[in-house]
């Protein structure tokens, strides 16, 4: 039997719907603090993803540094390790492809800083990568995931895991949560 395509498009906004609702607002809650506590400190808050969730990084990394850097003289030290193709192909080429984000992380961090790892299934092994040397530099991690939440929702200090197993709807609850972060920090700190 064929769907209709009206029909398809009323799952579809319904599944995504669905999914919103019943995002942890106590979790999302938990990494808006994390972040703020890292622009309060002026620390670094590195983002980074694959596909659809380095799209998703790089928008993050837009909101958060000049849509927060520009309410006050402090800026917001935000990166996303998805933007430089010439870098990441650089270090795919000369190591292997699960160390790109790594090799990012292990030279602009510190302890104390914030890696915000995006992935869909929660298995990718460079976001993986990333996150564990995170963790031995000390660093917060945040992971936003789905499909069960995968090897990323273990090993991240604070994770949401979008129950679905949908990777387009999972990116789309990302985006949606990225935006959440940024009018609660924009909204905080405009206030402050």
């Amino acid at each position: 039997m064929i769907i209709e395509r009206a029909q398809l498009i009323e799952n579809y906004l319904g599944g995504v719907a669905g999914l919103i609702s019943k995002l942890p607002s106590d979790q999302i809650d938990g990494i808006v603090q994390v972040i703020k506590q890292a622009y309060l400190e002026g620390r670094r808050v590195l983002i980074c993803g694959n596909g659809g969730s380095a799209a998703t990084a790089s928008h993050l990394s837009e909101d958060l540094q000049k849509g927060i850097g520009c309410l006050t003289c402090k800026k917001f030290k935000v990166m996303a390790l998805t933007d430089s193709a010439p870098l990441i192909t650089a270090w795919a080429n000369d190591t292997d492809y699960a160390s790109i984000f790594v090799e990012q992380v292990q030279t602009w961090a510190q302890a104390g800083d914030v890696l915000v790892a995006i992935s869909g299934s929660g298995n990718s092994p460079n976001i993986i990568r990333a996150v564990e040397t995170a963790n031995e530099m000390g660093m917060t991690t945040i992971g936003l995931t789905g499909m069960g939440g995968g090897k990323l929702s273990k090993l991240a200090t604070k994770s949401i895991v979008v129950a679905s197993d949908s990777m387009q709807q999972i990116e789309d609850v990302h985006i949606v949560l990225s935006h959440i972060i940024y009018v609660c920090l924009y909204k905080e700190i405009s206030q402050e």
